[in-house]
């Protein structure tokens, strides 16, 4: 499993597009995708959208739910939730949910998990939020029970927070399905993903981002994994234009608090800015969502050609 090239679906109002064809325009999105090359595509695990996207009130499909129904819709890119929070889903039913998807999608699932963040919608949803540290505790306890029942293990886990009893994980198509962690944290996150981790998908500001490949090696060394067997991937905010004057106006759009992860430019603009400043820091793989326009038809493809050449093995 690698993530080389993924493409992230994290908005679902298109203006113009009624409710009921909203599951098509997602579908045409990872079948564009897997056209043009993407490796994996990939939602949000939330229930409102995040601010700097949009507002809480905006259409938000359920994570699970949308990656069952585009195995259906696609063949042979991956899939996976860029992260699952942890914090509102059971760790035995979660590795059941995630196993139940890879056979559905002939062994295409991915299981990306982090701690959880979004405060307001644990409160709205009636979900424990906790302390940062509790989620990070909840984190570890849930991965020491999902690792296992992915590849085939009875599960018995006597915790703070989570119990498992012998939990069985069958049917099964894979001696195992990959996990992916997703975050920044450089004392919790990457310890975890050096320990449980197939893939860590970092969310960062770019100027941080060699001293984040550098501690995440460090974790790996401290354990004695060799950093080599952890793939990574950076994921983008594509603020792509088919013209520099599109790429400039959706430029002006980008929250403050985002503008160091945000890439703008047209899709070959990008791709060398991508090439020198994400692959340059000892990255593997990219994961770009193009926020404002990745639900136009050819937009997908149009990063995806450009792109492409940068992540071939």
């Amino acid at each position: 499993m690698s993530i080389r090239l993924g493409y992230q679906i994290p908005n679902f109002t298109y203006p113009g597009v009624p409710v009921e064809d909203l599951f098509a325009t997602v579908a045409a999105q990872a079948r564009e995708a897997e056209s043009a090359g993407f490796d994996t595509v990939l939602v949000m695990d939330h229930f409102y959208q995040l601010p700097g996207i949009g507002t809480p009130d905006q259409a938000m499909l359920e994570s699970y739910t949308t990656l069952g129904a585009l195995a259906s819709a696609t063949s042979t890119i991956q899939l996976s939730t860029l992260v699952t929070g942890n914090t509102y889903r059971n760790p035995a039913l979660l590795a059941k949910t995630v196993t139940t998807l890879d056979v559905v999608s002939r062994g295409r699932a991915i299981l990306g998990i982090g701690a959880g963040w979004f405060e307001r919608e644990h409160h709205d949803y009636g979900f424990e939020f906790g302390s940062f540290g509790e989620r990070f505790e909840r984190l570890e306890e849930a991965l020491t029970i999902i690792a296992p029942m992915l590849r085939g293990e009875q599960a018995s886990f006597e915790g703070k927070w989570y119990t498992a009893r012998g939990a069985m994980n069958n049917p099964r198509l894979r001696p195992s399905v990959p996990i992916m962690l997703g975050g920044s944290g450089e004392r919790k996150t990457f310890r975890l993903a050096a320990r449980f981790a197939d893939h860590m998908n970092i969310i960062c500001d770019v100027t941080d981002l060699p001293r984040k490949v550098a501690v995440l090696r460090e974790r790996c060394e401290e354990i004695g994994r060799d950093p080599a067997t952890l793939a990574t991937s950076f994921l983008v905010m594509g603020m792509v234009g088919e013209t520099e004057q599109e790429a400039k106006e959706l430029g002006e759009t980008i929250p403050e608090d985002r503008r160091d992860r945000a890439f703008v430019g047209t899709a070959e603009q990008v791709a060398e800015q991508l090439h020198e400043k994400i692959l340059g820091a000892g990255i593997d793989g990219l994961t770009i969502n193009l926020i404002r326009n990745g639900h136009r038809p050819g937009m997908v493809a149009q990063v995806g050609a450009a792109l492409k050449p940068l992540v071939a093995a």
